[in-house]
């Protein structure tokens, strides 16, 4: 029904695997059915490991056995003589408190892949996961079984109906204030950290997994204290974003819904971003635009162009002169020289995208020196040359022939 995807697959892996442990009379639910469900994806789909999808599947099945296979959890959540309100009650924190580490073991990975961060979702799958268990699936399941007779279609609108419930739920949460958190792109190394930390503490059972503490912690800081960046250059140079005092301000109005989504995102900033044609420190005109923003204790002009249209040369010169950065989607004359930075189409064409952080003064680029991806420098083919020899071929003439008989 879903298709071959991660999710999927670790989830057969993982189903297959219980019922031969339960077969067998062993612990089913442990963190070696995680790591045959990875291996088993690893062997058909090892890209998939740099993924988001196969990054967030595992995070949180991790997250849950290594909750759940702790002493202290194992005795307060297992099995107890005691009345149905009090088990009920054990029952619903024991699934907020898994909903709420999840979400916690999720959040690097989202935040770095989507640059957002949910904050209500443990809330939202107390009345989802239930609704999932014991409603969708039984009535999908019957659904199929009676479709066998031409009477699933009763059942069928009962699953439609449920499903229409869970997005409902998702919209609610969704829309609430504050439900998401939008960050800037975070470091890569920090990542690494916060990803190495909870691996840590997910793997050890005795006192030493508190030392995963250490590089989780150092990550999060490095994370959360990293500014986001003050101008966001695309890979072509047409687009332009600038963080002005108002928000992150787009140079050109007319941009697509992505290259919207990507800015803003990169940017950590919620909702449409601004023109900066309508800013009070930009002076735009059809063809140029200039703006001044502050960082690292002074202000630094931008330039940027708007168009392909030529302008005079004298008066360019001069703008780019006096501007600290200069960008463009052409290339500019060796005559334009900024005091900082130029960033036309021969210079992007070797960094790809570019992130400038004015207060730290430092410059991240999409594409690095040195890099070999096969999508970058696809390999050459090799040219085989074949040589043709000619050859003169004699043509019969029917009517050539006629008029040298008639003349014997």
């Amino acid at each position: 029904m879903t298709g071959s995807q991660v999710p999927t697959i670790r989830s057969c892996v993982a189903a297959l695997l219980v019922l031969a442990a339960l077969a067998m009379g062993r612990e089913a639910m442990t963190l070696r059915l995680v790591a045959a469900g990875a291996a088993c994806v690893m062997l058909a789909l090892p890209e998939s490991a740099a993924g988001p999808s196969f990054q967030l599947s595992f995070a949180a099945i991790t997250a849950i056995m290594a909750l759940h296979e702790h002493p202290v959890i194992r005795a307060f959540f297992g099995p107890h003589e005691e009345g149905r309100g009090r088990k009920l009650a054990r029952d619903v924190a024991s699934l907020l408190l898994t909903g709420l580490l999840v979400e916690i073991a999720l959040m690097p990975i989202a935040v770095y892949h989507f640059h957002k961060a949910g904050l209500y979702g443990a809330f939202a799958n107390i009345v989802a996961i239930p609704l999932t268990t014991f409603v969708v699936m039984p009535l999908e399941a019957l659904a199929l079984l009676l479709d066998a007779g031409g009477l699933g279609t009763p059942i069928w609108w009962l699953v439609q109906r449920s499903l229409d419930a869970l997005l409902w739920l998702a919209h609610i949460v969704a829309s609430a204030p504050g439900s998401v958190r939008s960050l800037p792109a975070m470091p890569t190394a920090a990542f690494a950290l916060m990803i190495v930390g909870g691996i840590w503490i997910a793997l050890w059972r005795t006192q030493w997994r508190r030392l995963g503490m250490l590089p989780l912690t150092v990550g999060a800081i490095w994370a959360l204290t990293t500014p986001p960046p003050d101008v966001l250059v695309t890979g072509d140079g047409r687009h332009v974003a600038v963080r002005t005092a108002a928000g992150l301000a787009m140079l050109r109005d007319r941009a697509g819904d992505y290259t919207r989504d990507m800015l803003t995102e990169n940017g950590g900033v919620d909702g449409e971003p601004l023109l900066l044609a309508d800013q009070p420190d930009a002076r735009c005109s059809r063809d140029l635009c200039v703006t001044d923003i502050a960082g690292r204790g002074r202000m630094w002009r931008i330039l940027a162009t708007r168009s392909a249209y030529m302008v005079p040369i004298a008066e360019f010169l001069a703008a780019c002169r006096s501007a600290d950065i200069v960008v463009s989607e052409r290339g500019l004359p060796r005559r334009c020289v900024p005091r900082w930075l130029k960033l036309d189409r021969r210079v992007l064409r070797r960094t790809g995208g570019v992130a400038l952080t004015l207060g730290g003064g430092t410059v991240v680029t999409i594409l690095n020196a040195g890099d070999r991806h096969p999508w970058r420098d696809p390999p050459i083919l090799e040219r085989t040359t074949y040589s043709f020899r000619p050859r003169h071929v004699r043509f019969h003439d029917a009517a050539s022939e006629f008029r040298a008989s008639r003349g014997r």
